[in-house]
């Protein structure tokens, strides 16, 4: 359970509207990443925190965070400890600085949700109408996007209204000064010594893997479910409509194929062109400049025979 306070003194404005999508910038990664490696690398447990941002036209645009004291029972879900008091404090000097900012949600280290997520979407409630829940997946082996969203929404159970959560649509966007703040960090990060090929192979393979594993999902979801969601199903057909035609896939990639082999071809005939009329050139000039040097060579000797046959005529 959460500890209890009398008055809260900070809370912020309620949202206009449920929101429906969220762009996560670099810096909370960080922020999240760095409170995970703090607190609760190595262990079971996971990190909580509360996500800083705006809202404009449905999207909510979370630029900032900070951590929050958390403990959970691993083995009782109905255990746990949020420190809201030092969440008020905190934000009431993070307003100091950025007033725009405002609590829209509250993030979470572990991948996937738990049973308290909720009970602290409603402790959240108090300082945002519609706080949005945000899970970082902070393992380094992970080849997708590191961040889902959820927002809590009424539903009707057996004659009873539940809150669950409904998946929000997700993305990492960065202003121009994170961008040159991650790309001065990806420069200590990359391996110099890896060519721009090999990275460009990697890149393709982590696409491949990150399509077959959600490929995999749909599977297991559509063998496991007999009565499939029917937005799911139009997804899926929406999305096999815009399939490429593979008939001639065949000949398709033999001809493209062929086409980057021609251009090769001929980047390496000119090459060595090139190189030939760089070796023509160099063998005329070193011939013009030896015959020269023969030439002085001769007038010198010459001019020696005539002084010495200049010397000798008056003996």
């Amino acid at each position: 359970m959460s500890s209890s306070s009398s008055s809260p003194n900070v809370t912020s404005p309620p949202l206009s509207s449920p929101p429906s999508s969220v762009i996560v910038h670099p810096l909370v990664l960080l922020s999240v990443t760095d409170h995970y490696n703090r607190v609760a690398r190595d262990t079971r447990k996971r990190v909580v925190g509360v996500l800083l941002g705006t809202m404009h036209k449905g999207a909510v645009d979370v630029v900032n965070s900070f951590a929050v004291p958390f403990e959970e029972d691993l083995k009782n879900p109905d255990v746990w400890f949020l420190d809201h008091n030092y969440l008020e404090n905190m934000f009431a000097m993070f307003r100091k600085v950025t007033a725009k900012e405002r609590i829209v949600g509250f993030y979470s280290s572990h991948p996937t949700i738990k049973p308290n997520d909720l009970k602290i979407n409603s402790l959240l409630g108090r300082f945002c109408a519609n706080p949005v829940f945000v899970t970082v997946d902070v393992r380094p082996n992970q080849s997708e996007l590191p961040t889902n969203a959820y927002l809590a929404v009424d539903n009707l159970e057996e004659g009873e209204i539940k809150k669950s959560f409904k998946h929000l649509p997700s993305t990492v966007g960065a202003m121009e000064a994170e961008e040159v703040g991650v790309e001065h960090l990806l420069r200590d990060i990359n391996d110099p010594t890896v060519s721009t090929v090999a990275g460009t192979v990697k890149q393709k393979t982590s696409s491949l893997a990150s399509l077959a594993s959600k490929l995999t999902g749909i599977r297991d979801y559509l063998l496991s479910n007999p009565n499939p969601n029917p937005a799911i199903i139009d997804s899926l057909q929406e999305l096999f409509n815009l399939l490429p035609n593979l008939d001639n896939l065949h000949s398709a990639l033999t001809l493209k194929t062929n086409d980057m082999h021609v251009s090769l071809y001929v980047a390496s005939l000119v090459r060595a062109v090139l190189g030939l009329h760089d070796l023509v050139v160099n063998r005329v000039r070193e011939g013009d400049e030896g015959e020269a040097g023969e030439e002085k060579k001769d007038d010198k000797a010459k001019a020696k025979e005539d002084k010495e046959e200049g010397k000798a005529k008056p003996a």
